[in-house]
């Protein structure tokens, strides 16, 4: 059965008493702004990765190191190193493969200088904001459970860096990038975390329909792209209009190899900040769960800075917490049990230095050169986790800390019953 034909039995049952029931309150009050919309993305919380979910299906039968080494084949010589492989996976590799019509490498490159001149800035926003926003809906349930986001957070925050920065390194994304390489290697994690809580007594259906859903992995890239381009906005970050067009068709194409769904993979900003607005909408208000992941992430986000003293990491963390509740606002920030708004506007003074240094930079050219070799070696420092290459270990266990004690020998496994 193909995604479309997926999608569309989801969508017949978009009544609210057929929608997963923490989402039917919620639905309601979007379908009063965009019931269309609002329909697509309660009938994608009931779907999975058809594609991605059969490969996984499959994977799991072989034993763990014949799985693992069909991944790297996969990955790195794609479909036509794969001729003796089940056609399952040479028609999801074939379907990676194919660039979709839309998508332009060369009109990616303003999109790519524009965020390595702040990238400071992007990945900030992307800690302090928009990775947040993006775990206030209930993919927290998923993390949670997993304990990804938690038992590894530092780890999981430089990976999280690392897919950014290499989808804008210019080539990024084409066939032989790391970009392209991890956006796919996310998409057979993803369904792989997907096919554990499915037959774990963990996850409620019936509440939270599919875990990792179609449209939760939509919605991610929305907030990645779009709510990203507005919140660095906030931070003082000016850009051209050809400099959004280029991050978001970056990003949309990070999106489609990551197996959003096309009819929920977004056109352009307007669209990806409606499907964060709906979808958003019909999202539950952020629980325990969510208030974990976050505090969690704003915790992590010194040490990964490299930064371990007591007195100045908790000084880094009154920052960060004092930007995010700027950029996120009051209402979210007290949902997610922020700390009570201090007295210093640091966001505020963040948008004053931006204005400051772009003003430095239009007047001083080798200046700008200077800040962005600066930055650029910090975002190395923040994305790169050790010396390692991809890991293209799927997890073997729901749980995180089971897959610490991971053999050498890695791979794909069932936690019962399977082989390996």
């Amino acid at each position: 059965m193909m995604v479309g034909e997926v999608a569309a039995d989801a969508l017949a049952a978009t009544q609210p008493e057929g929608v997963p029931s923490d989402y039917r309150a919620g639905f309601v009050a979007a379908c009063r702004i965009d019931e269309g919309l609002a329909q697509r993305y309660v009938a994608h919380t009931m779907i999975g990765d058809p594609l991605a979910d059969q490969v996984i299906a499959l994977l799991s039968t072989l034993p763990p190191d014949q799985g693992q080494a069909m991944i790297r084949r996969g990955i790195e010589t794609g479909a036509a190193g794969l001729v003796d492989a089940p056609e399952v996976l040479r028609d999801f590799f074939a379907a990676s493969e194919a660039v979709p019509a839309w998508f332009d490498a060369g009109a990616t490159l303003p999109g790519c200088r524009a965020f390595h001149r702040h990238s400071q800035m992007f990945l900030g926003a992307f800690v302090a904001a928009v990775l947040i926003e993006g775990f206030s809906t209930l993919i927290s349930k998923s993390f949670s459970i997993t304990g990804r986001m938690v038992d590894q957070g530092v780890r999981r925050l430089k990976q999280n860096n690392r897919h950014v920065v290499e989808i804008f390194l210019p080539g990024g994304l084409e066939r032989d990038g790391d970009g392209w390489a991890l956006s796919v290697r996310i998409r057979l994690m993803h369904a792989r975390i997907r096919q554990l809580l499915n037959v774990s007594e963990e996850w409620d259906r019936a509440a939270w329909g599919t875990p990792l859903s179609s449209a939760h992995i939509a919605y991610a890239t929305a907030v990645f792209s779009g709510l990203l381009l507005k919140r660095v906005g906030m931070l003082g970050v000016a850009l051209t209009e050809e400099e959004r067009r280029s991050f978001m068709m970056v990003w949309r194409y990070a999106g489609h190899l990551m197996g959003v769904a096309p009819d929920l993979l977004f056109e352009d900003e307007a669209g990806a900040l409606r499907l964060c607005e709906i979808g958003g909408m019909c999202e539950p208000p952020p629980d325990f769960e969510s208030q974990i992941l976050a505090n969690g992430l704003i915790n992590s986000a010194p040490i990964v800075a490299g930064i371990t003293e007591p007195r100045a990491r908790r000084k880094l963390v009154r920052k960060i917490y004092g930007v995010s509740r700027g950029l996120i606002g009051d209402a979210r920030a007290d949902a997610l049990g922020y700390p009570p708004r201090g007295r210093v506007g640091y966001l505020g003074a963040v948008r004053m230095k931006n204005r400051f240094d772009q003003m430095l930079w239009r007047m001083s050219p080798a200046l700008e050169r200077r800040s962005r070799a600066a930055q650029f070696q910090q975002m190395l420092e923040v994305s790169f986790y050790g010396q390692e290459g991809i890991d293209y270990r799927i997890a073997a266990h729901l749980h995180a800390e089971k897959d610490r004690l991971y053999t050498e020998k890695g791979g794909l496994h069932t936690e019962k019953g399977g082989p390996g």
